[in-house]
């Protein structure tokens, strides 16, 4: 006992201390440990979540590729179809070049020259207006099924969070469905008489200083379509373009901002009027203004080029080609136009140009300012 309390007084700073750095180590290794513990739950977490999201990534990208295969290979055909058949309906040049033909030995020289002004005219007026048609027609079904591809694929998510069973999801009314893509026939049903009018009076403009003897080059020839186009988008109020494809006298509601979000949302309005109200929006745009008017250029250069390279490849003579020849290859060209769209160079042209495949991608995603 002795001995003990001898040691105790001789050593009791030292165990004292030495306890003091077993407890503080054990302490501190407590610490670290239960923060390792807390890194690897956080670690887990958030690479569960990147998993999560890049799953979601994944899905929107494999959506929104369906969305686009089903606007090239049905929505957009069957739409192209029909406006094809219109537009032949509404300018038929066989009328004219068979009376050119059948009186080529009965006419006199001053009514085959006004045949032909007429044969030029509208053979312009058909080129031009199938060009802007299915370039604005292309455009306006992506917008279409963009924004009804987004609404449907919030809606199976949000369904899936509260509901099992795909039966019970509150999914976009088939029939607001396909009324809203019935939209894209309002141009060839109800607008195209006065968008040929008008593009018929800008051609018109144009081409009355223009001689049936005049040589046309590629740059004058694109210049000539331009001067149309330009014409034509000068008629009436800014975007007064969107009336051909959306009634000007439609009374949709108006988009209010969330509280929560920087979405726009619509209540006590039906999901037709929503899709019609966010179709007006996003056409009414400065994005999607933007992307028309370098789709429209786009085309335009690739008709040009198209009519100055004939059949065997081999270009044009720069010297160029008298309007009386220019004629012909600009009527056929409206045919090229209005072709089937899986077949059509122009149609392809316009989906491959870098803005187009952004301005859509950003419209998917609901990220468009407008």
């Amino acid at each position: 006992m002795f001995s003990f309390r001898s040691f105790w007084r001789r050593h009791k700073k030292k165990i004292f201390v030495t306890f003091g750095i077993v407890g503080s180590g054990y302490v501190v290794y407590k610490l670290y440990d239960g923060h390792r513990r807390r890194l690897a739950e956080l670690e887990s977490d958030l690479a569960a979540q990147r998993e999560n999201e890049e799953r979601i990534k994944a899905q929107m990208q494999d959506h929104f590729e369906t969305i686009q295969r089903i606007a090239d290979t049905t929505t957009l055909p069957r739409a192209m179809h029909y406006l094809s058949n219109r537009i032949d309906e509404e300018l038929n040049l066989l009328v004219l070049t068979e009376r050119l033909k059948q009186g080529k030995d009965v006419l006199t020289l001053p009514e085959k020259l006004e045949l032909w002004d007429k044969l030029k005219v509208l053979s312009f007026t058909k080129m031009v207006l199938s060009l802007w048609s299915v370039t604005m027609l292309s455009l306006f079904v992506r917008v279409q099924v963009n924004i009804l591809g987004r609404h449907m694929y919030i809606d199976i998510a949000r369904c899936q969070e509260t509901s099992p069973l795909p039966e019970e999801a509150s999914l976009i009314d088939q029939v607001d469905e396909q009324n809203f893509l019935a939209r894209a026939d309002f141009l060839a049903s109800h607008g195209l008489p006065a968008l040929i009018f008008n593009m018929q009076a800008a051609a018109a403009e144009v081409l009355k200083s223009k001689q049936l003897k005049d040589v046309f080059d590629s740059s004058i020839l694109h210049e000539t379509i331009v001067q149309i186009l330009d014409t034509f988008m000068s008629m009436g109020r800014p975007r007064h373009w969107v009336e051909y494809f959306m009634p000007d006298d439609a009374k949709l509601p108006n988009l209010t901002p969330s509280v929560s979000s920087n979405n726009l949302i619509l209540s006590d309005v039906s999901k037709f009027d929503q899709l019609m109200t966010e179709t007006q929006t996003v056409l009414s745009s400065d994005e999607f203004t933007n992307v028309v008017e370098v789709s429209v250029k786009t085309v335009v250069n690739a008709i040009v080029k198209d009519i100055f390279v004939d059949q065997s490849g081999a270009g044009t003579p720069s010297s160029g080609v008298a309007l009386v020849k220019l004629v012909p290859r600009v009527a056929q060209t409206s045919q090229l136009l209005l072709d089937e769209p899986t077949s059509n160079q122009f149609v392809q042209t316009i989906k491959n140009i870098q803005d187009v495949e952004l301005f859509f991608t950003i419209l998917y995603a609901n990220a468009l300012t407008v």
